[in-house]
């Protein structure tokens, strides 16, 4: 056996051995499970294990109040990226990205004392699956009870502008990167923080009304209307619980997928609105619901969305629904940049969230 091979041999038995020790050593510190009664979640969050919930859409928000100098987050690996916030400090981003990747420190060399913790979901989960498992706090420390959630409460619907896709690139030629994608920035994240509201989102890439991105003319059948009665994405398993979370007030920002390519057909399109209105006014009876136009379509597309809406929601209110509104964001023309695949930018989200925070302040009173 040659000196090359010997020294390859034993490299690899390290690494072996580096790699089980990496999957068996158990973390340092006081593990929080995140079945603490202190841990504050909103957003669509399967509980089926109460110690590793689990979720798939963006914005899924974690927040905890904590004893201490320190503060770690336990997750699944790959779970992907997440914004947090510490003590109203700078928010920044972490992930889990590797196979072995389940604990990131979040805060280290902080004033003993109480902190507070912001954690929110910037990507799409459906493909990684992720789940929350906990923090690691000093030893002997522990939760105390969250701060009270703001009473105001919107609900966003929406494809990859509410999801925030490619909002963290400046060239418009790329494609979808989780890396780039990132929901804490979008109108719909922005809006909720400017009106003192709770923010919940139920959003996917590329998904429609009636039709998703370049599906048939005829339509889909996994477009948004069908999956929004789940808990999680394409998991049929568990229905969502429409008592968990009651808004205020729901926008809609779907169809810019079903009329991005041709052929579609535009009475399925109008017919898919207002389908999708009967059902969120089931689910909500008391709920304003908001009816907008997103920034990405133009010409003929965009007339035939404001023109089905016009429609759907006319026929609402003369029906005696007086709670139905409309309402159009200014259509992107590249002065502010545009992100992955022609997608807002981060300062086109701004406008966006400029524009509707107005908006909503106005239709609910919310100075």
């Amino acid at each position: 056996m040659n000196r090359f091979f010997k020294k390859s041999i034993a490299l690899i038995a390290m690494c072996i051995s580096t790699s089980a020790i990496a999957q068996t050593l158990t973390p340092q510190g006081a593990w929080i499970k995140p079945s603490d009664e202190h841990i504050q979640y909103v957003g669509r969050i399967s509980f089926k294990n109460p110690d590793s919930p689990a979720f798939t859409y963006p914005g899924i928000q974690i927040n905890a109040r904590f004893e201490g100098t320190s503060l770690k987050m336990v997750a699944k690996p790959m779970s992907g990226y997440f914004m947090a916030q510490i003590d109203k400090g700078e928010p920044f981003k972490v992930g889990f990205n590797a196979p072995l990747d389940s604990v990131v420190t979040l805060a280290t060399a902080l004033p003993d004392g109480i902190h507070e913790v912001k954690l929110m979901y910037t990507i799409e989960g459906y493909q990684r699956k992720p789940e929350f498992r906990g923090f690691l706090l000093d030893n002997g420390k522990q939760l105390v009870p969250p701060t009270t959630l703001p009473e105001r409460k919107i609900e966003f619907i929406g494809n990859s502008i509410t999801c925030g896709y490619g909002i963290e690139s400046i060239n418009p030629r790329n494609g979808y990167m989780d890396e780039t994608e990132n929901h804490y920035y979008t109108y719909a994240a922005r809006t909720a923080r400017a009106l003192n509201a709770q923010h919940f989102a139920v959003a996917r890439s590329g998904i429609g009304i009636y039709r998703n991105y370049a599906g048939p003319k005829s339509g889909n059948d996994n477009c948004m209307p069908k999956e929004y009665d789940y808990t999680q994405l394409y998991d049929h398993s568990e229905a969502w619980d429409f008592l968990r979370y009651v808004p205020d007030v729901v926008c809609v920002n779907l169809g810019t997928n079903d009329t991005s390519t041709e052929p579609y057909d535009y009475k399925l399109l109008e017919d898919g609105y207002r389908q999708f209105l009967k059902k969120l006014r089931g689910y909500y009876p008391k709920a304003k619901i908001v009816y907008l136009t997103g920034t990405m379509m133009s010409g003929k597309a965009l007339e035939d969305v404001k023109k089905a809406l016009d429609k759907v929601v006319g026929e609402a209110n003369k029906a005696g629904d007086k709670e139905v509104y409309r309402f159009d964001m200014t259509p992107q023309n590249g002065d502010l940049g545009m992100g992955a695949d022609y997608h807002p930018s981060l300062w086109q989200q701004e406008k966006m969230a400029g524009e509707l925070t107005a908006y909503l302040r106005s239709l609910m009173n919310w100075f």
